[in-house]
């Protein structure tokens, strides 16, 4: 290949198989850097609180991005000699995925002491001069991804080999170069998992503000009313969501409320509406503000019975098929804002769970529901608790937008940074 020069801002470039790169920087198969290797299967029964560091390939994809530090699974001696040993430098790829998009997810392994490698992970051994945390993101950036996509092999599961791998081009820095691009990602990766810790924090801490505030083990100052005893069917009356509808009458016309967004949020999300065909002659059921909807079935007991408010003004509103409303008499005995909260407490939710019924799937029987007592306390007393866990949302949610803003500045440099657009000045 003839490589073409290009002088710009007084940086060289030159042409390659991965575009303009920096006149210094090579393009190199993967595996002409080192050697694969394939971990072996380690079944979940052998993970045990204490003894040789292990990761399978359910850690990869639930517990780690880029760096896999503190592993914290361990296996016993004789499961560790018949899995696959791993280095601190190795990377390690899943095998599969369900998408395209999950396959050939690459993390580096960074603690001091050996670990073994579990079934469907892809370990690549570094043999040359390389910063291995550097190839870590590289491997995750966008220019090694859109290799890895077409690489992809399968429908329901995708998988990826190491002989593909092999052929995955990487843009190659000098030594120096690569060690001074994975300090700066460094810098916003541990800023991310500082705020993701944070936010992990504010969750458990708004958790425990639940159990004392919404059982009344801890009242607030001024508030010391008995609280009273409500069958929820007494407060309200209850409605179904859409019927009769089709495959092809949903995509477009008015708005409804799908099931993950009950699911999913105990406010709900304004921004997550589905939409469905509505002749002006239907009978459906409209929503309105202060409607409590829950889930009747799901796969597990302790999913089922999910409750969602809705604590905006809408038009125009509907709900899914798989949902059912319930619409409060009047507000003076149970505050809609004090409701998202209540319904998704911990003792509720225990309640609920006494309720489902199934095996393969579980299911809520309404009338049951509706038997349901509530203790609750005044009026005013369920504003102040609503308003104080509000603000603990509040909280959680700038955390969230912080953690998302420095998620997009990691993005942004890793394809300046990676790809040579913008270069470092070293020492």
């Amino acid at each position: 290949m003839v490589m073409k020069m290009i002088q710009t801002n007084k940086i060289c470039y030159k042409d390659s198989p991965l575009g303009i790169i920096p006149k210094e920087w090579e393009v190199k198969r993967l595996g002409d850097l080192g050697a694969f290797s394939k971990g072996k299967g380690v079944p979940k029964d052998k993970i045990i609180d204490n003894g040789y560091k292990c990761l399978t390939y359910g850690d990869i994809y639930t517990k780690y991005d880029i760096v896999m530090k503190n592993v914290k699974s361990f296996i016993d001696a004789g499961t560790a000699e018949e899995s696959q040993e791993i280095q601190k430098g190795d990377i390690l790829f899943t095998g599969s995925g369900e998408t395209l998009e999950d396959i050939g997810k690459a993390i580096v392994y960074l603690d001091e002491e050996k670990g073994y490698a579990g079934g469907d992970i892809i370990i690549f051994k570094n043999s040359e001069p390389i910063n291995s945390l550097w190839l870590s993101y590289f491997l995750n950036s966008s220019t090694a991804n859109s290799q890895k996509y077409k690489m992809g092999q399968g429908h329901s599961v995708v998988h990826i080999y190491s002989s593909q791998l092999e052929k995955l081009k990487i843009l190659l820095p000098p030594l120096p170069e690569q060690q001074k691009i994975a300090e700066i990602l460094s810098l916003w990766y541990e800023a991310i998992e500082k705020q993701t810790q944070l936010i992990a924090q504010l969750e458990t801490r708004k958790r425990g503000l639940m159990q004392q505030l919404l059982t009344g083990k801890k009242r607030l100052k001024g508030f010391s009313g008995v609280w009273r005893k409500f069958h929820l069917g007494s407060l309200g009356v209850t409605y179904c969501g859409l019927t009769g509808k089709g495959k092809n009458d949903f995509g477009e016309g008015k708005p409804y409320i799908p099931y993950l967004n009950i699911f999913n949020h105990p406010k709900i999300n304004v921004n997550l509406f589905e939409y469905v065909k509505i002749n002006p002659i239907e009978n459906q059921n409209k929503v309105r503000y202060g409607d409590i909807f829950f889930t009747v079935s799901s796969e597990t007991p302790n999913e089922v019975g999910m409750a969602s408010v809705l604590l905006d003004d809408i038009d125009e509103l509907y709900l899914n098929s798989f949902c059912f409303g319930f619409r409060l008499h009047d507000f003076t005995k149970l505050f809609p804002e004090f409701a998202c909260y209540y319904l998704r407490s911990d003792a509720f939710r225990c309640e609920i769970y006494k309720l489902s019924q199934g095996a393969t799937r579980y299911n809520l029987s309404k009338n049951s529901l509706m038997k349901l007592i509530l203790l609750l306390p005044s009026i005013n007393e369920q504003t102040a608790l609503a308003n104080i866990l509000s603000s603990a949302d509040n909280e959680i949610d700038l955390s969230k937008q912080k953690l998302a803003g420095l998620k997009e500045q990691k993005k942004g440099l890793m394809q300046q940074l990676l790809t040579g657009k913008k270069r470092i000045k070293l020492l």
